[in-house]
């Protein structure tokens, strides 16, 4: 009796589960997402699956495997991806869908190698996670119940397979980590076109996974459907902007129909259209007047129209398709000049510096992340004055959320086509294969107000030409396969990506490789982008960043640990030490604890304990952004772009990520959030000359008040000026220089600081910076006396207000109550106070925050 119960519930659940759907009279559309079972393809006993997922993620799920994530767990767990996977489930149909002229299954996202039976009928086979699949399948559906079955070959098999049938072996970076997947040196991540960090890197484990990674849906439509919607933008003026929205339009049979265009619900465009059965391709020309254009994050508004494209059967809806767009002119300027050539995006007729990050996968279980962590992600960006990220090639191409919120919040996108750190086959199926997947994602994501820039590759190039891999290849194989090597690289990123955004997105820039300074041509200081990894990569102190500024630099960064509440997440007590086993195992760079142990004695004391070394590991990575990121503004207009490695983490780990894996803000994200602000001074020693500069991304002069001070730890003010400048638009100058020694001697270096802050005409602080002339382990500390209340503000703000009797270094606040403070790690001066509001996830206890308030500084280090 209880096994019919179930039985019926589940068939319930299936139902339900189909309710929920887009439907007119002529269009339906479904989800397929219930009562999935699993298992590998060579067990019996099937177990509960959820859809999108993973196989690991189902298998946790079911108790079979403990958290990937924990301890050294991630090594006990290779056998998964050895084995071919199958995923099954019913659905029902009924007679609206059957009475549908076309009905088609679409699978979105399978990961990777998948056959699919429907009804015992294999009616599809993939090959490509990145691509998204539509098959016709009214001949094989009936009238009730269905049954969809998918079996994934395992990607190491397959790879294993191809690795030997290519005939050659392909150079690529260590990031495969093979031998953890006890492979040996059989690296197979090139020859999937599935995410690259599956397969581990230098930041990520090796946890190789399949399934259904994106919704499947069943859909129905009677006479015709929309395809596919492109909205060119031909002319922006003051007064009117020009449009073009590029209909495909698939007919069942010849008929007249009526398309309209809508603006914001308003009616700009209506037209009657003769379709033939088949495709038909159509454009509607239509304008928006007084436009109001979009802007990236800082620069003003996101003003984003809302388009319709209505395709209608006299009066009846037969689909419609809806985008949210921005209008925008953005180009990348490339112009010689006395030094190289420029290299900067042009929004709205306006150079802009670009502020931002990399990017990775928020997880390595893609299902895990939901829409709320998407939005989280974006905000943090946003909330660190970011006006751009990078998605990096060697993750994914991001779901359709993503760019939603960065056109919402105005963050521009450095899109890579998804290849990173590796030379790549180039047979005929190999270039087939990628040319679908970049005709399948230019087309999906090009009406995203956000995309920037199209770039082939991450550091595939500079790896060819700069790390060995010609004379490897040469010696080992020959010149036959070093030219094979390369054919392929440029049929590839010469050839198909740039014709395939040419012919769908050629109003988007696209750019071969990054790092590079022109197709083909390897990365230098004075033309294109530059990844710069003397630090970190080369051992080469901070001062470098200040040496090595090039156009555009769009990857450098230093590494930190999570903070102690983290870290104590995956690793047990007597885990807590950084040559740990499970502390390495979560450090992925083969010089990465050792780096920051090393990079640390030149700048810090040595810490206290653990917990103190995770600390001001943080304080490190924070110190080594700055200096990067303040010699890339000082350069501003030669240097136009800062884009740090990395913004986040997929899994808990060591990394250069500046929010860990758990949304944790680390020291260096609050200094970021303070080095992008618009309007930023920065202090520079030039040869015992010390200069202020000042950046600025306002498109208008400002005026403003400077100070300057030198105060001692005690607070004694010892020099001070007070004047009016006008800081220039959109630049960075030197606003204020003297001899160090009228402003610091060296005598009292190690207790006194030069402060400086601006205000505005209405009396607001719009900067303020500190300058130690030397290194934080030089400083002479004393223990401060830090003081602070918790109040509520007139807005209701929860807020915290602190202050210290003498300098408070580096003071972090922490509490259990998840959210996080508006300024974190920052210096309390003496006898001045900070107000702190504290943003949390929830309503806010006053009183549950005093208690579990926790204040340090980095006197408490040592």
């Amino acid at each position: 009796m209880m096994g019919k119960k179930n039985k019926y519930l589940g068939l319930l659940l299936i139902i339900i589960s189909l309710i929920s759907c887009d439907q007119t009279p002529h269009f339906i559309s479904k989800k397929i997402e219930a009562n999935w079972q699993f298992k590998s393809s060579k067990d019996t006993l099937w177990l509960k699956a959820e859809v999108p997922g993973t196989v690991h993620t189902d298998l946790l799920a079911n108790g079979i495997i403990e958290d990937p994530f924990y301890r050294l767990n991630e090594k006990q767990q290779q056998w998964i991806d050895k084995k071919d996977w199958e995923y099954k489930t019913v659905f029902y149909v009924d007679k609206s869908i059957l009475d549908k002229e076309i009905v088609e299954l679409n699978f979105k996202g399978l990961d990777t190698y998948a056959h699919i039976y429907l009804n015992d009928s294999l009616v599809l086979n993939t090959d490509n996670m990145f691509v998204g699949k539509t098959i016709n399948c009214k001949s094989v559906l009936k009238k009730g119940k269905n049954k969809l079955r998918i079996v994934f070959d395992s990607p190491i098999k397959i790879g294993l397979k191809k690795r030997k049938a290519l005939g050659y072996t392909l150079p690529n970076a260590v990031n495969d980590q093979s031998e953890n997947g006890g492979l040996g040196k059989k690296q197979v991540a090139v020859f999937s076109r599935k995410p690259g960090y599956h397969f581990g890197w230098d930041w990520g484990p090796r946890l190789v996974s399949s399934g259904i990674w994106q919704d499947i849906e069943v859909s129905a439509y009677n006479m015709a459907t929309i395809k596919d919607v492109y909205l060119k933008q031909r002319k922006i003026t003051k007064t009117n902007a020009v449009l073009t929205a590029q209909l495909s339009v698939v007919a069942t049979h010849d008929f007249i129909a009526f398309v309209n265009v809508k603006v914001d619900s308003v009616l700009t465009t209506h037209k009657e259209i003769a379709l033939k059965k088949g495709e038909n391709r159509i454009n509607l020309p239509f304008n928006i007047n007084n436009p109001e254009l979009w802007w990236t994050n800082g620069l003003g508004n996101q003003k984003l129209y809302k388009i319709d494209v209505e395709l209608k059967d006299k009066e009846d809806l037969l689909a419609i398709n809806t985008n949210k767009i921005g209008l925008k002119t953005l180009k990348v300027v490339q112009e010689k000049d006395s030094i190289g050539k420029s290299f900067y995006f042009e929004l709205n007729g306006h150079p802009v510096f670009m502020k931002g990050a990399n990017y990775i996968p928020q997880d390595v279980f893609l299902n895990r992340i939901s829409i709320g962590d998407y939005e989280t992600m974006v905000k943090n960006m946003v909330d660190a004055n970011f006006n751009m990220i990078r998605v990096w090639g060697g993750g994914i191409y991001e779901k359709d959320i993503f760019y939603n919120l960065c056109d919402k919040y105005g963050i521009l996108v450095w899109q890579d086509f998804m290849f990173a750190c590796a030379m790549y086959p180039g047979d005929e199926d190999f270039l087939e294969n990628v040319k679908a997947e970049a005709e399948y994602n230019v087309k999906r994501l090009r009406n995203h107000t956000s995309i920037a820039l199209w770039c082939g590759n991450n550091e595939n190039l500079t790896a060819w030409k700069n790390w060995g891999w010609i004379p490897q290849t040469l010696n080992t194989q020959g010149q036959d396969i070093v030219d094979k090597v390369w054919k392929a690289y440029q049929d590839v990123f010469h050839n198909v990506l740039p014709e395939v955004v040419e012919e769908f997105d050629n109003d988007t820039f696209y750019w071969a490789s990054s790092p590079t300074s022109a197709r083909g041509e390897d990365a230098t200081l004075t033309a294109g982008d530059y990844h710069y990894w003397g630090v970190w990569g080369q051992g080469e102190p901070f001062s470098t960043f200040e040496e090595y500024i090039p156009r555009f630099m769009s990857e450098y960064g230093f590494q930190s640990f999570p903070e102690f509440s983290s870290v104590k997440k995956y690793a047990e007590e007597d885990d807590w030490n950084i040559y740990s086993d499970v502390m390495k195992s979560h450090q992925r760079s083969s010089i990465g604890n050792k780096s920051i142990e090393r990079y640390m004695k030149s700048w810090y004391r040595t810490p206290k304990d653990f917990e103190s070394f995770l600390y001001v590991s943080q304080l490190l990575q924070a110190k080594g952004m700055k200096i990067a990121i303040e010699a890339h503004r000082r350069n501003m207009p030669y240097c136009m772009g800062s884009l740090y490695w990395q913004i986040n983490d997929c899994w808990p780990v060591a990394s250069w990520s500046t929010i860990d894996y758990y949304g944790t803000w680390k020291a260096s994200h609050y200094a970021v959030k303070e080095l992008y602000k618009p309007i930023k001074m920065m202090f520079f020693n030039n040869e015992d000359k010390i200069e202020l500069h000042i950046a600025s991304d306002d498109l208008k002069e400002k005026p403003v008040i400077l100070r300057l001070k030198t105060i001692d730890f005690t607070g004694e003010v010892y020099n001070q000026i007070e004047v009016p400048i006008v800081i220039n638009a959109n630049t960075s100058a030197i606003y204020f220089t003297d001899k160090m020694s009228s402003w610091i001697r060296k005598k009292e270096a190690h207790n006194t600081f030069l402060f400086a802050e601006i205000e505005d005409i209405n009396q607001s602080v719009l900067d303020e910076t500190v300058y130690y002339d030397v290194v934080p382990n030089k400083l002479k500390l004393s223990k401060p006396d830090i003081s602070y209340t918790v109040i509520k503000d007139a807005n209701n703000n929860v807020v915290v207000e602190i202050e210290a009797n003498v300098l408070a270094k580096n003071v972090r606040l922490q509490t259990a109550i998840e959210g996080r403070f508006s300024n974190n790690y920052f210096d309390v001066l003496p006898n001045k106070k900070y107000a702190i509001n504290f943003i949390g996830k929830k309503a806010v206890d006053i009183e549950s925050l005093k208690s579990s308030l926790d204040i340090i500084s980095l006197y408490d280090a040592y």
